[in-house]
């Protein structure tokens, strides 16, 4: 992972002083609400229903033990003694204090962390995947050139201001688990013939209230122009992006709007003037982040394929476990281990101090005190050796994350809805704990195989419930909470593209769910074919049979 220099943590602690600086200006009735709150959102601080919310930023979804130790300790002296995994990899706090925000931004600050521009009309955190140099169908790192384009954006004069917040994703994998069709833009990174890195870059996807699959509109590009093809792109968009609307500023509207092969042309003729200008990557400075991602030294073991087997068959839970939450490693005999926090009565996502102190000691033990966050909302150990596979589940039982449930039904994204956002029309956890406790029983979620289901609480869609095999909208009707249900929504990878969901009709109130959830799932299992999956099932037979279960049972 990228390590930071003097000047890097000089910023850092700078702009942690100014900050604490401008608080205790507004604290004391010398700043005015409209002036601190720009300077707040770009720190990460947000105002919610019940308190502030403080959201740190995890570049590409990488920590280091020492900085979820950091978290935890924050977690304990400032908060009620737990954060929350976001979908776009980064640790909030719900219950911070106004004015020990600073004091949480120092602490951040001593372990090479912060929260700027994990909030407002800027670039934000830029996201991969969560097995990056580790997962075996991996082409290339993507996190290099994720930091590249952290470090030109942080703080970037010219797009501190854009018209609407700005979305960044980058895979290397040939199975998309970054979701780059869903982001304002998406980068697909991969060797060419000659075997030269280069870029697919899409533009204006993105979920929220208009939902789009983004456009592909520039191929092959080249690493050296990665970063001057991105200031074009941003040019346009700065320049032509709605801002008397804030609800029609993303890009997205910009690239409907001119259509994308026009918004393609004008990127192409911007890029004219910044193409080969300062922000040409040389190449010495692409192999100076290049070498911060040198893969750890993993040490070779001999063949563990029969002991892992007998293993498996003495210990049913063990390999439940191994199924589902362990995925091949580049490097033999190793694996990536995802350490499920979706445990019934806890919200998805939400992680106790207990917890993080766990992980940081077993990525110390067990994976080159490394962690990552997942798009999920889950850890992942990325460099685990097969030998330590049982050592550690054993060790995550008394912690709660071992729960076998990755890719299955209960493993589901929530955002935290009511009960904190002060956007949401609806509460999205009690729906998640509904879900859960009605059909966690694991022999049924392996009948049902791999499902997706994303729950969001308002249309700004943090639970991305428009690319769940079965997304959920909490919507609100004349004060009343109410479930609108949609299927057949995918985030995306090379064998099958993104697609959205369809939304199912009329809404539902919340105690209508759970049975609402039982006819999906009991329509899929009987229309299925073989060991046919939910979203081959659904592409194959339409939403059609659905809506005749569900809304003929309803009417009768």
């Amino acid at each position: 992972m990228y390590r930071y220099d003097d000047l890097d943590r000089q910023f850092l602690h700078e702009r942690v002083a100014h900050y604490r600086a401008q608080t205790e200006r507004y604290l004391n009735g010398q700043l005015s609400e409209d002036a601190f709150l720009q300077l707040r959102l770009r720190n990460g601080l947000y105002v919610q229903r019940l308190a502030p919310m403080l959201r740190v930023a995890v570049p590409y979804g990488t920590l280091a033990a020492s900085q979820l130790r950091a978290l935890s300790k924050i977690a304990r002296e400032y908060d009620r003694g737990y954060g929350h995994l976001s979908t776009r990899q980064n640790v909030q706090f719900n219950w911070p204090e106004l004015a020990e925000v600073p004091a949480i931004l120092e602490a951040l600050a001593l372990v090479d962390m912060h929260a700027i521009q994990t909030s407002g009309s800027c670039i934000r955190n830029v996201t991969t995947d969560q097995f990056a140099a580790a997962a075996a169908d991996e082409q290339v790192d993507p996190r290099p050139y994720c930091e590249l384009l952290r470090q030109w954006s942080t703080a970037h004069p010219e797009f501190e201001w854009l018209p609407r917040k700005f979305k960044i994703a980058v895979t290397g994998s040939s199975n998309d688990r970054a979701a780059v069709e869903v982001h304002d833009v998406g980068l697909r990174v991969y060797r060419d013939q000659q075997d030269q890195v280069v870029f697919d870059v899409l533009a204006g996807g993105g979920l929220g209230r208009t939902p789009v699959i983004g456009h592909q509109i520039c191929t092959a590009l080249p690493i050296a122009e990665l970063l001057t093809y991105m200031e074009a792109l941003l040019r346009v968009y700065n320049r032509y992006g709605r801002r008397d609307n804030k609800y029609k500023a993303r890009i997205k509207i910009l690239v409907r709007a001119m259509g994308a092969d026009a918004f393609a042309s004008a990127v192409a003729e911007e890029w004219q003037h910044t193409r080969g200008g300062p922000a040409t990557l040389l190449t010495t400075e692409i192999e100076r982040i290049e070498k911060q991602f040198v893969m750890p030294t993993l040490h070779q073991h001999t063949d563990y394929s029969e002991t892992l087997a007998q293993e498996r068959f003495d210990n049913p839970d063990f390999s439940r476990w191994l199924t589902h939450n362990v995925t091949p490693h580049k490097v033999a005999g190793y694996a990536c281990v995802t350490l499920s926090t979706k445990v019934i009565g806890v919200p998805p996502g939400d992680v106790s101090d207990q917890q993080m102190d766990a992980v940081a000691d077993w990525a110390d033990a067990y994976s080159q005190s490394e962690i990552r966050i997942s798009h999920e909302q889950n850890f992942v150990l990325p460099h685990v050796a097969q030998c330590d596979l049982l050592a550690l589940f054993k060790k995550t039982k008394a912690q709660a994350l071992n729960t076998a449930n990755v890719g299955l039904l209960t493993d589901m994204i929530c955002c935290p809805g009511g009960d904190y956002c002060s956007l949401a029309n609806a509460k999205s956890i009690p729906i998640a704990e509904a879900i859960q406790r009605q059909f966690g029983d694991y022999d049924y979620q392996h009948d049902l195989g791999e499902l997706d289901i994303n729950i969001s609480g308002c249309m700004n869609a943090c639970g991305h419930h428009h690319v769940g095999h079965i997304g959920i909208l909490g919507v609100d009707k004349k004060g009343a909470e109410f479930y609108q249900i949609s299927l057949g929504g995918h985030s995306g990878h090379s064998q099958r593209p993104a697609s959205l969901g369809k939304i199912l009709g009329p809404s539902f109130a919340r105690d209508e769910v759970p049975n609402v959830m039982a006819q999906i799932f009991s329509t899929y299992l009987n229309q299925r074919h073989d060991e046919e999956d939910f979203l081959s099932c659904y592409e194959r037979i339409g939403i059609a049979p659905f809506k005749e279960t569900i809304y003929a049972k309803s009417d009768s």
